[in-house]
């Protein structure tokens, strides 16, 4: 594979990453949605579905709604229908990732409604169609599209047989299985000792031979391995000869992730092997974070001015084009304030923690005391929208691994690795503390307290 196609693999894998980030975010905020009665409607279009019928159902459904005894729900649930509808309107067929449609009459934190209708064009398939009216809005759908698509390889040998299977979210395929006859440890007599054992060993080796050409032939495509991981499980010593064998293809060798004892052969041993090895490919995601930070943590114990960390000195690296690899802690609550002054049409944009952000200050002119119109925004949602711009990748982490955890805690959640090297402490004395543009202000040191990002 050539530095082009692993560059552009790198891309898609890097906007999946950032589909399922605000496809999290918005179960988050559909999750905590809650109605009056009956007044929210989920509706689910798998690919095959088409929108006739199911505009000829919502048809139905609006009139036996009229029968519904509570005025205010009623009224509720019928416009909730009808907006269902108009947005059908929008669709000559189906997407081919299938459609989903919330819409709803939402009881406010005030105490206020709110009236919310979105249609969602999923990044993967949509499995099954729904209807549903209800108090909340169900996402289970939008859940499962955010399981883990790797796929993972596992080898069950025994002295029977061998299978060949994958496990990609909840998904277990047998690809190739076969059965084998190994003579046992004794003779029936008339063989001598020594010729007996020669031609068992023979048989077992090329029994390892088939299992390690027929991986092969499983679990590499286009020269290189098509699972994320491979699993090695067995009663006997098989699997252990087979990851100590020349045979075995040194491509899938660095992948194998765990070997592991079952009691059974075929597909008994298959399921036992998930079971058994299931720590182990629930720390995946972990272990690509894990290597993304410690790389971070070697430019800074190394101080090769590699890195950055902070709001304010990543913004002037972002600015300067700098950034090769953005570090963003997925529940970084930093706000990026756009406000603008409607009587000069001059714009300011500062970037606060939320508690910063009820400051009067950031709303109001210093020069002319006049009200400024602002607009607030979560600044991982910025960087989500726009990162492209500055010519870097983005990385989501978590704070669930210590890595991770440590990067938040001592780092504010927002850091990243450089292109080139930055003297960030020589370019702020040469700034005078002025960030570059003029235009752009962080919260004072003062102000800006770490613990208020935790």
């Amino acid at each position: 594979m050539d530095a082009k196609e692993k560059a552009k693999m790198e891309a898609e894998n890097m906007e999946k990453e950032v589909e399922k980030w605000k496809v999290k975010k918005l179960i988050k905020n559909l999750q905590s949605a809650r109605g009056n009665g009956t007044s929210m409607i989920t509706l689910m279009l798998t690919p095959k579905d088409q929108i006739a019928l199911m505009t000829k159902k919502l048809n139905e459904e609006h009139g036996t709604a009229q029968n519904i005894k509570s005025h205010v729900n009623k009224l509720s649930v019928l416009s909730a229908i009808t907006s269902v509808l108009q947005r059908l309107k929008a669709y000559n067929r189906v997407p081919a990732n299938g459609l989903i449609i919330y819409s709803g009459t939402v009881i406010m934190d005030d105490n206020k409604e709110k009236k919310i209708t979105m249609d969602i064009e999923p990044f993967k398939p949509v499995s099954r169609t729904l209807y549903m009216c209800d108090n909340k809005f169900h996402t289970d759908a939008l859940s499962e599209m955010l399981e883990s698509d790797d796929k993972f390889g596992f080898i069950v040998m025994d002295g029977n047989g061998a299978l060949f299977g994958t496990l990609s979210g909840n998904t277990k395929e047998v690809l190739h299985k076969f059965s084998v006859e190994l003579p046992k440890k004794h003779g029936r007599g008339g063989q001598s000792a020594m010729r007996f054992a020669r031609l068992r060993l023979e048989k077992r080796h090329n029994y390892v031979r088939k299992v390690a050409e027929l991986a092969t032939q499983n679990f590499i495509t286009q020269d290189r391995p098509n699972v994320s991981g491979l699993v090695l499980a067995g009663s006997a010593e098989f699997k252990n000869d087979l990851a100590s064998s020349d045979l075995f293809d040194c491509r899938l060798v660095p992948i194998i992730m765990k070997v592991v004892d079952v009691a059974y052969g075929g597909e008994n041993g298959f399921n036992q092997a998930v079971e058994l090895s299931a720590d182990c490919l629930a720390g995946v995601r972990f272990i690509t974070e894990k290597k993304l930070i410690n790389k971070y943590f070697d430019e800074i114990s190394k101080d090769t001015n590699l890195y950055c960390f902070g709001t304010g000195d990543t913004l002037k690296c972002l600015e300067m084009g700098a950034v090769e690899k953005l570090i963003v802690w997925e529940e970084l609550d930093t706000l990026r304030l756009v406000g603008r002054n409607p009587n000069t049409g001059d714009e300011f944009v500062h970037f606060v923690t939320p508690k910063q952000a009820e400051d009067r200050k950031h709303y109001v002119d210093p020069e002319s005391g006049a009200a400024l119109e602002v607009e607030t925004q979560q600044v991982i949602e910025w960087f989500a929208e726009g990162y492209k711009k500055f010519g870097c990748s983005l990385e989501f982490i978590t704070n669930k691994s210590p890595e991770g955890s440590q990067f938040v805690k001592g780092f504010g959640g927002i850091g990243g690795l450089l292109r080139y090297p930055v003297d960030l402490v020589q370019l702020q004395e040469l700034e005078e503390g002025n960030v570059p543009g003029g235009d752009i202000a962080i919260a004072d040191d003062d102000d800006f307290d770490e613990d208020d990002f935790m």
